[in-house]
């Protein structure tokens, strides 16, 4: 947070500085929201504590020209998330558990349009931190209070496959002998249900402040871990993106 606060304020001085059209040429085009800002969020999935950090931003990947055309209702475009490494440092809780490397996860995300109401489904490949199948299924409704302020309000339901809630939920043979917690395995299924309030201001055409409150609850298997100690996983995140145009 230290760190985080201060470069969030000179993105935001020196971003309408750097302003920059569409880079290369070309009837396709890529873009993407690349940012920081910083969270208050559980320091880790499924605890009772929260720790301020910082935000790393890439969202709304999106593609132009390729595929489905801009004016129809069902598109299928990229998607891409990251999750931070969780450590046996981070919270006591986690003494003797094997700690996690962060993870990487590449995929695609089905959209469709009905005016201001978006129904999307997600679904990644881990790499990294976890190797198992993750991703989302969500609705959002967009409304705007002026030219620059816009907002959505989103349902959300979070799934992983087994490997993927057995690496963030489940304690092994060994971990379990070496802490105080029962061995756990958990099954694939969803894992998190969730409402949002995100928000986004508009600096410039190409960079706004974003912000989001969420409120999680897990469910599944994944509640029934020895290591959940508070289902209940509410977060705050505040940022500034930048949107980078690429045409080819």
């Amino acid at each position: 947070m230290k760190f985080a606060l201060p470069l969030i304020l000179a993105l935001s001085i020196a971003a309408p500085a750097a302003a920059q059209d569409t880079i290369g040429t070309g009837p396709n085009k890529v873009s993407v929201d690349i940012g920081l800002g910083a969270a208050y969020k559980p320091t880790y999935s499924g605890s009772d504590e929260h720790e301020a950090s910082p935000w790393l931003i890439m969202r709304d990947l999106r593609l132009r020209g390729v595929g489905a055309g801009e004016d129809t209702g069902f598109k299928i475009s990229p998607n891409v998330n990251m999750i931070g490494p969780r450590d046996e440092d981070d919270d006591d809780r986690l003494d003797g558990l094997n700690d996690i490397d962060r993870a990487y996860e590449v995929g695609l995300k089905a959209t469709y349009n009905m005016g201001q109401t978006t129904g999307y489904a997600t679904i990644r490949k881990g790499f990294g931190g976890h190797e198992g199948i993750a991703g989302e299924l969500g609705a959002t409704y967009r409304f705007e209070t002026t030219d620059r302020m816009t907002f959505w309000a989103g349902v959300e339901a979070g799934y992983g496959n087994g490997e993927f809630n057995e690496t963030y939920y489940g304690v092994s043979d060994s971990e379990a002998a070496r802490t105080d917690y029962d061995a756990y395995s958990a099954d694939g299924g969803f894992n998190t249900a969730s409402i949002s309030l995100e928000g986004r201001y508009a600096l410039t055409p190409n960079t706004a402040i974003k912000g989001e409150v969420k409120f999680s609850r897990i469910i599944g298997d994944a509640a029934d871990s020895p290591i959940v100690r508070d289902r209940n996983q509410p977060s705050v995140r505040l940022g500034i993106v930048r949107t980078l145009n690429f045409a080819f």
